[in-house]
């Protein structure tokens, strides 16, 4: 196998919280009295930085930071409420995961989560110790950015063409390109399969297994 790292998008793409962050962004809108908006129009922005999905849902306002701020408050304390949705993997991440690295390969993980919120999830579900290293969206640049592809690049000490990104959002993809770096595209996240292909990603599998199979017969296992 040619790569030597590969890079996961987190929410959409090992952990099913669209649900979770969708009502959060919601309900944050209905604190401040801004227009609604439905659960698809939130899961576009999904995969962005927070401010940047924020100012991408609400063009129509003069969001300055200000108001920026106040709603990605709102959206922390709703996200984090017991009452919303769990946050679990997808089936088979954990396996996916450990075969990589059992292959010797570097894992790390790029996101528009904060580094607080990533930093919780790795904690609470006890997989923080797999990744080499990770980027989140307020160190860095947001998504599509090639910006935390190329820190991770210089992190891991690869080449980006030795780096494969597998994300859910035309963000991933888009960054990657951006990048030099190969991606592959998962359909079980926000965006839909014709939004993905328009970014023409290597390929485009329906979920994890698939990926496992897609990872194995280009010799995962043969580094």
């Amino acid at each position: 196998m040619k790569y030597e790292a590969i890079i996961f998008d987190w929410d959409g793409t090992l952990v099913d919280s669209a649900q979770r962050i969708v009502e959060s962004m919601q309900d944050a809108a209905k604190d401040l009295g801004l227009s609604y908006k439905s659960d698809d129009e939130v899961r576009q922005i999904i995969g962005l930085g927070l401010p940047e999905a924020i100012v991408s849902l609400w063009q129509d306002l003069d969001v300055a930071g200000s108001v920026v701020a106040e709603i990605a408050q709102r959206y922390h304390v709703h996200y984090m409420a017991d009452t919303r949705p769990l946050t679990v993997f997808f089936d088979s991440a954990i396996e996916l995961l450990e075969n990589i690295e059992k292959a010797g390969l570097d894992l790390a993980v790029a996101t528009g989560k904060s580094r607080k919120g990533l930093d919780r999830a790795f904690r609470d579900l006890k997989i923080g110790h797999m990744f080499r290293d990770s980027r989140c969206a307020d160190e860095t640049k947001s998504k599509p950015d090639p910006l935390m592809l190329h820190e991770l690049a210089s992190s891991l000490g690869v080449e980006p063409s030795a780096m494969l990104m597998v994300g859910d959002t035309e963000f991933d993809i888009n960054m990657a390109k951006a990048a030099g770096v190969d991606a592959v595209a998962i359909g079980h996240g926000a965006h839909d399969e014709t939004r993905l292909r328009a970014c023409e990603p290597l390929i485009i599998l329906d979920d994890l297994p698939a990926l496992i199979s897609w990872l194995n017969d280009a010799g995962l296992n043969n580094k």
